[in-house]
């Protein structure tokens, strides 16, 4: 399957350092540089498109080194208003037959997946991504969202107070507290409400008030059974809140009261399209680039974190299928 890597700096982008985080550099490479460089060893991957900023991702991707690591087809394509047309317009250029400006889906298109990832995923393991590939496919839905397990997360923690690491927020469920991982496989042309995927990523954030409100407020408006699912939105905040602030049996007390299933449920008659949560237990495509101290923390303890990341994802998933190429990760 194709993987469309989300690269673009428009509306609900941030900015870090002052700089769309994307192009932000560490151990040498930006990261978005990363992210490409993991996808060439994911065997399920046929061929990668970057939608973003094409003349500065031309500059990444000039680099010989970086060059000698495709084995490939790489694809740019310049960046649209929004993640939701960044994520549609790519897709309609990569169907088989497309013009350069892309063509709409047909009846033959329905069942065709795409793996969708953002551009800021500098510890993201090839075995991690085919595993969730591989799980996704088995569950045959339109929309599978990965997680990854709070315990895949405790090595990024700071090791001591003043130490660098990062404190993830988690969506609390009664089978327990996950990490959304940044992996998607989608079969857009099911999806009947795609316009959803932008209001969900752009109030994704569930430490900051406002995007939760905001989410909030849209999931009631909604048609699609919008008052259950905002309901247990509402759980979810909560016991996210209580988690956080040491109150581990009143946050378990209310996760127990959100399964799974029912979330699934309620995304997938939001979205028109039936929607699956697939856990992986590597963790490093969970950690993401949002905020300066974020970048500061991964910057200082790359190479640490990254060798611990290849040796988790090979004792929980084998080698990669795939060798590495010249300075690739080994």
């Amino acid at each position: 399957m194709p993987a469309i890597v989300t690269a673009g700096d428009q509306r609900a982008a941030r900015a870090v350092y002052g700089d769309s985080k994307v192009y932000l550099r560490i151990a040498g490479r930006a990261l978005v540089a990363h992210v490409v460089a993991a996808l060439q060893r994911v065997p399920e991957v046929s061929e990668v498109w970057v939608v973003g900023n094409e003349e500065r991702l031309r500059g990444v991707f000039e680099d010989p080194a970086l060059r000698a690591e495709l084995v490939k087809p790489l694809h740019l394509v310049p960046q649209f208003r929004s993640l939701y047309e960044n994520g549609w317009q790519t897709y309609r250029r990569l169907l088989p037959g497309a013009p350069p400006e892309g063509r709409e889906p047909g009846p033959e298109d329905r069942d065709r997946e795409v793996l969708y990832l953002s551009g800021d995923l500098p510890l993201a393991t090839p075995q991690e991504i085919s595993a969730f590939i591989q799980q996704s496919r088995a569950l045959d839905c339109c929309y599978a969202l990965g997680l990854v397990t709070e315990e895949s997360m405790r090595g990024f923690l700071p090791a001591a107070p003043g130490a660098p690491g990062v404190a993830p927020a988690f969506f609390n469920v009664r089978e327990g507290r996950f990490r959304q991982s940044n992996l998607h496989l989608i079969r857009p042309a099911r999806i009947e409400n795609r316009f959803y995927l932008q209001e969900m990523y752009e109030h994704r954030h569930q430490k900051e008030w406002g995007n939760i409100a905001a989410l909030a407020w849209r999931l009631l408006r909604s048609e699609q059974g919008g008052l259950a699912v905002a309901g247990y939105y509402a759980l979810m905040v909560l016991a996210g809140f209580a988690h956080r602030r040491g109150w581990s049996g009143l946050a378990d007390w209310i996760r127990w009261r959100i399964p799974s299933e029912r979330i699934e449920r309620g995304v997938g008659g939001l979205l028109g399209g039936s929607f699956r949560l697939v856990v992986t237990e590597a963790g490093g495509c969970a950690l993401d680039i949002d905020r300066e101290e974020e970048y500061d923390a991964v910057s200082s303890c790359f190479e640490s974190w990254r060798k611990e990341q290849y040796a988790r994802a090979e004792r929980l998933y084998g080698p990669p299928e795939l060798p590495a190429r010249l300075g690739g990760p080994r």
